[in-house]
């Protein structure tokens, strides 16, 4: 048994406590997992049962430690019921992507399932449900630390994808690329590694939180309004995508950054277009998010080569690729361009400190209040590995209980 994995902790249950709150054998594994953020988009489904894609897509994953998931799963035959915890907020465990994933993994473990019911306890480091993938890494972090739990090996992104489908992407760490798959059952639509982080470690994200609210339209709801409603949506995931992800295949490969910008930006802005041409349309882009595109073109514009890539998903904040060489570059000037609010500060607005040493080495900012505040904070990340398990001290559960710590 793996011993960094999975942790088998033996005590006395505690006095006067109920069933569901502890017990005997309690069993706990710990993972994290990263984010993912698709440079060639998934937008609709063939099967909202199995959440089945119409298109390939291809992502790349980052660093947990800045974009990341932590998620503890515990078991015991005392427990009754399976209780989960999103972020200090109990959740409905019955739910039914939830329980898609956890009837994936007790199949898969069969009659060597530990007994009893599970406690699951989440923590996200980065804004929920805004558009920065964090259903891809929670639904992926969960799989991962259940597979942990239940000791199974080898590919789980078809578990992760019934949760969240982009989650099947956030399985593994560097370029990944998920497989429509023809089957109707759904078992060759998987995600596999087509690069690891090790390949372009030169390659940095710099994420713009323009919102970190909840947004108004989920994903899930406009994929179906726009598998319903868009013409351009059909002409997209057939004509246009396939070549897009043969393309920025090549880009990868050849780590060639320029290739790579114009594909990753073109591919944003043509899923944008599809969210327009849903009726009625899906806004997930605001004002300032597009003043984040037209300062990305005048950088580019101003260096005669494209320093800098951006994509969105579904909601307002930007994510931004480049060389590790430009990132000090790019964020003085989008530090200049979007300087924090009335009440904050510079450390506040990047937080990582030798970014922020690096951006202050040319001389204090010169800064434009027409966009003061409306980008909240800047995250700076490398490309980062596939889940992780993590040893018990690094547990999000207290096994006496049963409860979150």
């Amino acid at each position: 048994r793996r011993a960094t994995e999975l942790h088998l902790l033996t005590m006395a249950s505690p006095a006067k406590k109920a069933k569901t709150e502890g017990g005997d054998n309690v069993k706990v594994a710990t993972a994290t997992c990263a984010s993912n953020i698709a440079v060639i988009k998934y937008w609709g489904k063939r099967d909202e049962t199995l959440l089945l894609p119409i298109n390939s897509s291809l992502s790349v994953t980052l660093d947990p430690a800045q974009m990341g998931t932590t998620t503890t799963a515990a078991s015991c035959p005392d427990w009754e019921g399976d209780r989960l915890w999103l972020n200090g907020k109990e959740e409905d465990a019955s739910a039914e992507r939830i329980q898609n994933c956890l009837r994936e993994i007790r199949a898969r473990a069969g009659p060597g399932a530990p007994k009893g019911g599970l406690r699951i306890v989440s923590n996200n480091n980065f804004p929920t449900a805004a558009g920065l993938a964090s259903s891809a890494s929670g639904y992926a972090c969960l799989v991962a630390a259940l597979g942990y739990l239940h000791d199974i090996d080898g590919d789980l992104s078809v578990v992760a994808r019934q949760g969240s489908g982009s989650a099947c992407r956030s399985m593994y760490g560097g370029f990944v690329k998920w497989e429509m798959g023809v089957e109707a059952d759904g078992v060759d639509s998987r995600a596999f590694q087509t690069a690891p982080e090790s390949h372009w470690p030169t390659l940095h994200a710099l994420i713009l939180v323009v919102s970190d609210e909840k947004k108004t339209v989920s994903s899930t709801g406009g994929m179906t309004r726009s598998v319903q409603t868009s013409t351009l949506l059909k002409h997209r995931a057939e004509s246009v995508v396939p070549g897009r992800v043969a393309k920025i295949e090549e880009a990868i490969a050849a780590k060639d950054f320029e290739k790579f910008a114009r594909i990753t930006m073109e591919e944003s802005n043509s899923f944008h277009a599809t969210c327009l041409d849903t009726f009625p349309p899906i806004f997930y882009l605001n004002d300032t998010s597009r003043a984040v595109i037209a300062a990305v073109h005048k950088i580019n514009e101003a260096a005669g080569r494209s320093v800098a890539a951006y994509t969105f998903d579904a909601g307002p904040n930007a994510v931004l690729f480049m060389e590790e060489v430009d990132v000090p570059m790019v964020a003085r000037e989008l530090a200049q361009q979007f300087p924090h609010g009335k009440g904050s500060s510079l450390e506040e607005h990047i937080a990582d400190a030798d970014l922020r040493a690096k951006v202050l080495a040319a001389g204090a900012l010169t800064v434009d209040p027409t966009w003061a505040g409306n980008v909240k904070y800047f995250i700076h990340s490398k490309i980062g590995a596939g889940p992780s398990p993590q040893p018990v001290s690094a547990s999000l559960l207290d096994p006496a209980t049963g409860l979150p710590k």
